[in-house]
């Protein structure tokens, strides 16, 4: 009996999507809600589980394709053999040239960011015990045994592509993902509908890196999580957003949104670029829940476990450059909000306290705003009580 494998239902508004990558090929066998291949949407990576058990009978679609939910991808033969696979259909034979060997792959149940991470270090999954769901390899177990001392050589990887000229100039063409696409798309957006503007402020980050420095340890024990700076900011954050309640605002048609709740979108790095998770409802977190909530969004981030749901909605968005090193920054907005708060390394300058020049650890902080809704005024009053609550945490513990 042949069973037929369709684009899956990919979320509100999400009506198709680019085959990524085969985990299968003809040919394999599969077990029920095994992943047999990798979508890429305008925000993640969807694996498709197999609807049952048995053999891959055709690939009907190439990796690169654009796919609308409902199509048809693939066949499976429900138990067939392994060793006796169904010829593939001209659209299969194309999926199957097309396709890019992994370098050393061995596992098909590998996920997107672990095959490229596979492809990255010249790591052979069959050589790496896995910690993930049911011993199936991450991306963070490849790079543990790429980093591990005794670790052999890694394979040189496949070399992609490329034309050269004949002085030896090499070019490599890929492929934008859907993600990057919809990143730019979006981008140019809010540039052309917002009257974007950016403010600028910096904070001495002396008390906050005292008080993480003194209870970061008894933190960790108790809550499982390491304490980082996004706790705080997340948290003084939304007390400014009470405060200022146009900063948390949005426009719709010739409505302004007012909302009376906090979801905090927090940008965290992902295989294929930045991603957009949102904390709900942040306003009813502890600094502990916040850094959980962060710290799971990373971690899965990087496995490419992120869900959909997860990054819809959000009413205000922090982006931390600092981590990779970034001084100052203009943050572009991501309609339908109306701010960005930026936030950059930490860097010991002078400064003038009480009449003395001394040496403290300073931030710049920018907030990027639609100036259609958001005043100066009140862009300026939102980033004065960020600074404030920053370099006095006090006043987040007793709401001032």
């Amino acid at each position: 009996m042949t069973t037929d494998v369709k684009v899956p239902t990919l979320g509100e508004s999400i009506t198709e999507a680019t085959l990524g990558q085969w985990l299968k090929k003809v040919g394999d066998s599969v077990a029920i809600d095994e992943p047999i291949a990798s979508l890429e949407t305008d925000k993640v990576a969807v694996e498709v589980p197999s609807p049952v058990a048995g053999v891959i009978g055709a690939l009907v679609v190439a990796e690169g394709d654009t796919v609308e939910v409902g199509a048809l991808i693939a066949t499976i033969e429900e138990g067939g053999a392994a060793a006796a696979p169904k010829a593939q259909s001209d659209p299969a034979a194309t999926a199957a040239q097309q396709a890019p060997a992994v370098p050393s792959q061995t596992n098909d149940s590998l996920s997107p960011s672990a095959k490229r991470a596979a492809g990255e270090t010249g790591v052979d999954p069959s050589t790496v015990a896995g910690t993930g769901k049911d011993g199936r390899v991450t991306r963070v177990d490849i790079e543990g045994a790429a980093k591990a001392p005794a670790a052999p050589a890694p394979a040189p990887a496949a070399a992609p592509a490329t034309s050269s000229s004949s002085g030896g100039r090499k070019e490599e063409r890929v492929r934008m993902t859907r993600l990057r696409q919809t990143v730019a798309k979006r981008l140019k957006e809010a540039q052309n509908t917002a009257a974007m503007l950016t403010t600028f402020n910096d904070v001495d980050m002396t008390e906050v890196m005292a008080a993480r420095a003194k209870y970061k340890d008894l933190f960790e024990k108790k809550h499982g999580v390491r304490l980082g700076f996004m706790g705080f900011f997340v948290k003084a954050a939304v007390q400014a957003l009470r405060d200022i309640p146009a900063v948390n605002g949005s426009i719709e048609g010739d409505e302004i949104v007012y909302h009376d709740y906090a979801d905090i979108s927090v940008a965290v790095s992902a295989p294929n670029g930045l991603v957009v998770p949102v904390i709900r409802d942040a306003q009813n977190l502890s600094v502990a829940g916040i850094e959980k909530t962060i710290g799971d969004f990373g971690k899965r981030a990087k496995d490419g476990t992120l869900k959909m749901d997860e990054m819809k909605g959000g009413t205000f968005t922090i982006s931390n450059g600092g981590v990779f090193g970034s001084l100052m920054s203009t943050p572009i907005i991501n309609p339908p909000q109306s701010a960005v708060l930026g936030l950059h390394r930490i860097e010991e300058r002078p400064v003038v306290r009480d009449g003395q020049v001394v040496v403290r650890p300073m931030m710049y902080l920018a907030l990027s705003y639609d100036h259609r809704l958001i005043d100066g005024r009140e862009a300026v009053t939102f980033l004065v009580a960020l600074k404030n609550a920053i370099e006095d945490p006090t006043r987040l513990l007793i709401d001032l």
